[in-house]
């Protein structure tokens, strides 16, 4: 019952959630985590309660996934600085990782300098298309909270240098 539930929003979410996390993470080597998503939720499958729909509980989690992944870039970004103090750290740009045309590039890094919960919310909102309740259930905030953090995002997405709108 789980694992074939699980293979049914594999096969209906499973593009929509490699596309989130490329913007989430900033690369376009998500395969692995796309895994880990429905890894994680088979495991905690008796947790899902139906209030919302699966489509949002999964990307709940890829958000959750996205989150560890920058954090254990992050930490092996430090271990690799302090062994090689004078070596400079990754040298990939977005465009070399993205292979992005040059709009969807100046879109990633204006997307990427927004602060955590501009960013999460343009992903979901503005570039997933996904519903205010949808985004609120992702996020976990009241869907007035939603709306507002979604304004001044675009508000600050479009006083940005490529003055972007969604």
């Amino acid at each position: 019952m789980i694992s074939s539930k699980i293979s049914e929003w594999f096969y209906l979410y499973n593009k929509e959630i490699y596309h989130f996390l490329v913007y989430y993470i900033g690369s376009s080597d998500v395969d692995d985590l796309v895994q880990e998503v429905f890894i994680r939720a088979i495991k905690g499958f008796d947790t899902y309660q139906g209030k919302s729909s699966p489509k949002t509980w999964l990307f709940s989690i890829a958000r959750h996934v996205g989150i560890d992944e920058i954090r254990k870039r992050k930490r092996l970004r430090v271990k690799q600085m302090i062994r090689f103090w004078d070596e400079q750290p990754d040298k990939a740009t977005p465009e070399e990782i993205l292979q992005l045309n040059e709009n969807n590039r100046l879109l990633y890094q204006a997307v990427q300098s927004l602060k955590a919960n501009y960013r999460d919310v343009i992903i979901l909102r503005g570039i997933k298309e996904l519903s205010v309740s949808e985004t609120a259930s992702i996020l976990n905030w009241t869907e007035n909270k939603v709306r507002i953090t979604y304004h001044r995002a675009l508000k600050t997405l479009q006083k940005s240098e490529g003055g972007f709108s969604l």
